[in-house]
């Protein structure tokens, strides 16, 4: 993508232009539940930037998911064609580029991957959002991807046992059915036995784990205003993301579910009568898995791997 390409997204709306692209990777998956944060393989894991090693949040982190998982690259490293350059590579001709989005604010000499639904303070007022084009490292040339973390999936699950025990919720087991229950404040958890794959009970334990966090102690979400009648399926749409980003913190993939079908169809109504629905519900996850990832402590397979 040229300077000009990057200058006329921009001038677009950004909002309504990765929108698009999540929906139409939402559509693409109806038929078999999969939707774009449904990662699997190298794909679990966070996508990172190449130049600052730092990992891509919220609806930048659902955007790489959708245009790796699309177009098969097994590489989590991106970056803009100039952090391409700057590092030896040399994007190839003829690549097309993924569009991410950062926002400006008055308080803040930098640029933020995190929208103004995390910035609520009236010092925090947003100047502006400025798309960007990034790369994937396989769209370059004269760069040698980084080697993925390799450790064995017993010690991910080994993980992901201690991760959900240090966060603290209520978690009892028994029935069929997986949910969190406001009243009682519990999560409940169909046996271990009954999943199918170990990966599919933690990948579920992400997602109830995350509606958990909607408690007024915790993330206090309140959507009713913001999503009227659609704040149900809103919420379970954040607690699809939050489990999508927790489950790449810790190296595991996220599982397709066909009761949630139901929803495909509300999240399709709300993010096609409104651009920003989505980035809302990706800024609440993400703040949803930062809560959790905090109050757990425990490192992810890439932190063990380096140490």
């Amino acid at each position: 993508m040229s300077t000009s390409d990057i200058t006329a997204t921009n001038q677009r709306d950004v909002y309504a232009t990765v929108t698009d692209h999540i929906i139409n990777a939402i559509e693409q998956g109806v038929a078999n539940w999969k939707m774009p944060w449904h990662t699997s393989g190298r794909f679990a894991f966070s996508p990172i930037n190449v130049a600052s090693k730092k990992p891509y949040r919220g609806i930048n982190t659902v955007c790489l998911w959708a245009a790796a998982e699309s177009k098969g690259y097994e590489s989590g490293e991106w970056g803009t064609y100039k952090q391409w350059l700057e590092r030896g590579g040399q994007v190839r001709k003829g690549e097309k580029s993924t569009t991410l989005v950062f926002w400006k604010f008055a308080n803040d000499s930098t640029e933020s991957q995190d929208d103004g639904a995390e910035h609520s303070g009236g010092s925090s007022r947003l100047i502006f959002t400025r798309g960007y084009a990034v790369f994937n490292s396989a769209q370059v040339d004269g760069y040698t991807p980084k080697s993925e973390p390799d450790m064995p999936m017993p010690e991910r699950i080994e993980r992901a046992e201690a991760f959900f025990q240090g966060i603290g919720a209520t978690v009892r087991h028994g029935g069929n059915r997986a949910y969190y229950a406001a009243d009682s404040d519990h999560i409940q958890m169909p046996p271990f036995q009954a999943f199918g794959e170990n990966v599919s009970y933690y990948s579920t334990l992400a997602h109830e784990h995350t509606r958990w966090t909607a408690n007024p102690h915790r993330c206090d979400r309140q959507l009713g205003k913001r999503f009227g009648d659609n704040a149900y399926a809103a919420e379970e749409l954040i607690a699809e993301l939050g489990a999508a980003f927790t489950c790449a913190h810790l190296g595991l993939s996220t599982e397709p579910r066909a009761d949630h079908a139901q929803y495909i169809n509300s999240w399709l109504k709300v993010l096609k009568a409104d651009k920003r629905a989505l980035f809302t519900a990706a800024s609440k996850a993400q703040a949803a898995a930062d809560y959790m990832i905090q109050r757990a402590g425990v490192p992810t397979p890439a932190q063990e791997v380096a140490a």
